[in-house]
């Protein structure tokens, strides 16, 4: 989000971006990027090879669509399935399969996740999204958004895979802002693997310390020495 007190449809947009990127990357452990262009468009449609789409609602309702080439979707798929160590023999080759179908539902299914887990912190709102419905067409299809949009705001962002292959994102939501209060304090974000290893880190520092303290003899006399003091000090 950007770092002013108004936060408008094409703050929410590059939230969703990043999430796309994030989720994509780290699943099929390539580098899944996306174009610092975005695009206005009229409408939203599912184009070929396979689309994807669900429809959000609550503090602010809208239509999410994702359009893979058959070659993204492929690449995704299988950098997917190895990654989870499926052997490559078993993995589909064309996009048409189910297997990639339902493979690419779940992804965007994560990605929707990982956004509305963001925003609905940030932005201190409830959201809700519909089962992500995945195609495979052969010609372009216009959807209409199955939700109340009294004045929708339709934009278009392209994506590239690690292999180079292209494909988009559009994104319809009603034109919307939300102001920041003068005492609205955002709460930092935290990773909790890292959070869980940079204690355990502390926890084995002071272990080795304490270890390295007790082998000291220098050390065990003080302590000795002060337990003395104080079973003098009360008459035993």
């Amino acid at each position: 989000m950007n770092s002013s007190s108004i936060v408008n449809n094409d703050d929410i947009l590059l939230k969703l971006c990043h999430s796309v990127s994030h989720v994509l990357s780290s699943t099929s452990a390539s580098q899944i990027s996306h174009a610092g262009m975005i695009q206005s468009i009229s409408r939203t449609r599912l184009k070929p090879d396979l689309g994807c789409f669900s429809i959000f609602d609550g503090g602010f309702s809208g239509l999410v669509v994702i359009n893979f080439s058959a070659a993204a979707a492929i690449e995704i798929y299988r950098r997917y399935m190895l990654n989870m160590g499926m052997p490559e023999t078993e993995l589909a080759f064309s996009h048409t399969s189910d297997d990639v179908s339902n493979v690419m539902g779940e992804l965007m299914n994560q990605i929707l996740g990982d956004f509305i887990g963001k925003i609905s912190k940030e932005l201190q709102t409830s959201i809700s999204q519909s089962q992500p419905k995945m195609l495979t067409i052969n010609k372009e299809l216009t959807i209409s958004v199955d939700t109340n949009l009294d004045n929708a705001v339709a934009r278009r962002v392209s994506f590239r895979t690690e292999n180079n292959h292209i494909f988009y994102l559009e994104f319809a939501m009603d034109k919307t802002e939300f102001l920041r209060s003068a005492d609205f304090e955002m709460n930092e974000e935290f990773d909790l693997d890292s959070l869980i290893e940079t204690h355990g880190q502390k926890a084995q520092a002071k272990s080795d310390k304490s270890q390295d303290v007790l082998n000291d003899p220098n050390v065990k006399g003080l302590v000795v020495d002060d337990a003395d003091d104080l079973l003098s000090e009360l008459g035993l």
